[in-house]
């Protein structure tokens, strides 16, 4: 298959991943039929043999002078290291053979290489981070002087922008290791055990060898190649054979992308394969956008955004009162798995200092049924915050392709770690994935050639988007008196502007975006957009001037009315009684001119839902009144308009009935 992609001006490559299954496999020798159970068994030794192999080679150079070498980037003689991470191990003669007499041929080793080289790799910014905290402990871990904040990050490498949550974490764990042991560890590779080698095969590492991707009949689906064993201990090479499995193309792939090899995992008895392709798409501008949509983060109200347009003449308007997506629900099933998941490893610290190392202790058992719980959990949570972070950037990008927007403007509150507004409502903020949301927005705003770039957070919210003046907070806009922070008043008499806290925080931030779009800077190794600082010559032109409202058509009398053919007037309501209203959605018109009602959403999607909700519970006859809010994710998540939007003018209220 070939991997070359043609592209046009103004077209870059990018790189994605689909998921898909093998459910049969046929071994191309004898002819058998492999089922699903049988392919992921035997998908299952292969993947054992590339992690016990991957394990040893972690283990046995999970060092600083290992890892220094490596990154490096240059072998004992002097010349660069290649730059798969196989070749390079191979380049410093870091090699590797299966236990126990075992038989694999050279592409099952490479695979194990490279998962190895990958992670030794990425423990060097680890490594880096945790020698410049070190070097540089403050007297109090728990607050560092404006002094010592200055001196860490010079230590660390591009420490200059480096979120401030990131090196409170690395503190925090340090600071356990010095709790526990009395000392200061003397590196990450004594703070950290060595990572743990996934149980999977990198495909992308062989070469057709090993196996190889072909087009099917269909251009639905494609044809995988790949040698698998035929014993959990191969003794020879006759162990080994070639299956030949269908994989059905995902309806996400592009029919222009080039497929690359996948990789193989095994969960719950089904093989998944993480199918790579590249694909051609627009390239994203750093500048020159006249169109911006601009996303505040909340708590409750997750994503707050809406459009701006910057005009010929400079002048910045928002057209719109923006949008809303709402995850309550979700936020608060977040919030009951992480008390259940403290609640669990404090159970598991106090069956730690009862058993005191005592392999024979009867709390032994319970103890590994709390682990493999407490791994469920982290699982639940994680696949929560997958979900969330695809709905919402789905969500966000819509938006912008709906108003036509060339760029996302959002703020960077990566590390955000809230303090002093109480202890539950500091742990939501600091527990809301907004890292991952971003990430997952520029994914899926690369396949459009929409930029999404981050910016400093200073004063969104904070000041008017219209004159920049401190705004006055209060609780609703019937209680101007009564201090909050939901409703936003400009104090400016010349202003006046007031509404909702987080609309003023989205034009603000589209505003800034727009104004600050030359300083727009992109990083070379990951290729993301942020603009670091806010100038404030350029801050003073940010402002949103209010769009003029359009009169409608002048609909003055000019001359007579029109004589009606009939002096009778035509009624109001309707002569006979109307019908009986059924039960359900369909039926006649209702009496009179009263529009037809909606229908009214299951209590499950309620959109007012708190931490306090529970799940419907399965068993037993107690039924809690909050247990029927527990119904889901997608009606626990909600992306409707604000409520503060004029609704549609509904032109028949005033119109009499024709009967």
């Amino acid at each position: 298959m070939s991997r070359r992609l043609p592209l046009g001006e103004g077209e870059t490559a990018r790189m994605a991943c689909a998921r898909g299954l093998l459910r049969s496999g046929v071994v191309e020798k004898s002819g058998e039929v492999l089922s699903a159970a049988v392919l992921a068994e035997r998908v299952g030794w292969a993947a054992d043999l590339v992690s016990g192999m991957a394990a040893g080679l972690l283990s046995g150079h999970w060092n600083a002078a290992d890892v220094d070498s490596l990154a490096s980037g240059v072998d004992a003689e002097g010349r660069g290291l290649p730059s798969n991470a196989w070749m390079a191990l191979r380049r410093l003669g870091w090699t590797t053979a299966p236990a126990g007499g075992m038989r694999v041929n050279d592409r099952i080793v490479r695979m194990a290489q490279e998962q190895a080289g990958r992670l030794l790799r990425s423990a060097t910014w680890r490594a880096d981070l945790t020698t410049g905290v070190l070097a540089t402990w403050p007297a109090d871990p728990d607050r560092r002087t404006p002094g010592e904040w200055d001196a860490v990050r010079a230590a660390v490498p591009d420490g200059k922008h480096l979120p401030s949550g990131v090196i409170r974490s690395r503190t925090r764990q340090i600071a356990a290791f010095a709790g526990r042991y009395g000392r200061l560890p003397v590196d990450v590779f004594e703070l950290e055990a060595a990572p743990r080698a996934a149980r999977m095969l990198l495909l992308s590492a062989c070469d057709g060898q090993q196996a190889t991707l072909t087009h099917g009949d269909d251009p639905g689906r494609a044809l995988l190649r790949v040698q698998l064993p035929t014993r959990p201990d191969p003794r020879s090479y006759t162990d080994w054979s070639w299956v030949a499995c269908p994989i059905t193309r995902p309806p996400t792939v592009p029919p222009g992308a080039v497929l690359h090899l996948p990789t193989l995992r095994v969960h719950q008895g089904r093989v998944h394969a993480d199918l790579a392709y590249t694909h051609a798409v627009p390239v994203a501008r750093r500048s020159g956008h006249t169109i911006a949509l601009g996303v505040d983060w909340g708590l409750n109200t997750l994503l707050s955004a809406g459009v701006v347009h910057l005009h010929d003449d400079g002048t910045i308007t928002a057209p719109g009162s923006g949008a809303q997506f709402r995850a309550a629900g979700v936020l608060a099933r977040q919030h009951r798995l992480r008390r259940e998941l403290e609640y669990l490893h404090a159970k598991t610290g106090h069956y730690e200092r009862l058993i005191a190392g005592d392999g024979t202790h009867p709390l032994t058992g319970r103890q590994q049924v709390l682990a493999e719980e407490i791994r469920y959990v982290c699982d639940r949570r994680s696949h929560l915050h997958d979900a969330l972070a695809r709905s919402a950037a789905r969500w966000t990008v819509g938006q912008a392709l709906t108003a036509g927007a060339s760029v996302i403007y959002v703020e960077d509150l990566r590390s955000l770690e809230a303090q002093g507004m109480g202890r539950t409502l500091n742990t939501r903020l600091s527990q809301q994935v907004r890292g991952q949301i971003v990430e997952r927005m520029r994914h899926v705003a690369a396949e459009a050639g929409i930029a999404v770039v981050t910016l400093p957070a200073r004063d969104t919210s904070r000041r008017c988007p219209r004159c920049l003046v401190p705004l006055r907070h209060r609780k609703a806009p019937d209680r101007p008196t009564t201090p909050g922070w939901k409703w936003a008043v400009c104090p400016n008499p010349e202003c006046g502007w007031q509404g909702d806290r987080d609309t003023g925080a989205w034009q603000r931030i589209a505003a800034r975006g727009l104004a600050h779009q030359t300083k727009t800077v992109t990083d070379r190794a990951t290729g993301t957009m942020a603009i670091r600082s806010v100038v404030d010559k350029l801050e003073a032109t940010a402002v949103v001037t209010p769009a003029t409202k359009t009169s409608r058509a002048d609909r003055s009398k000019t001359g007579p009315s029109r004589r009606r053919r009939t002096t009778r007037p035509a009624p109001r309501r309707r002569g006979a009684p109307s019908p009986t209203g059924p039960t359900g959605p369909a039926g006649k018109r209702p009496e009179g001119h009263a529009p037809p009602g909606r229908m009214r959403l299951p209590r499950a999607a309620h959109r007012h839902q708190g931490v306090t909700t529970i799940s419907t519970p399965t068993t037993g006859r107690h039924r809690p009144r909050g247990a029927a809010l527990g119904a889901g994710f997608h009606l626990h998540a909600h992306a409707t308009p604000p409520r503060w939007a004029e609704p549609t003018p509904n032109p028949t209220v005033h119109m009499g009935s024709l009967s």
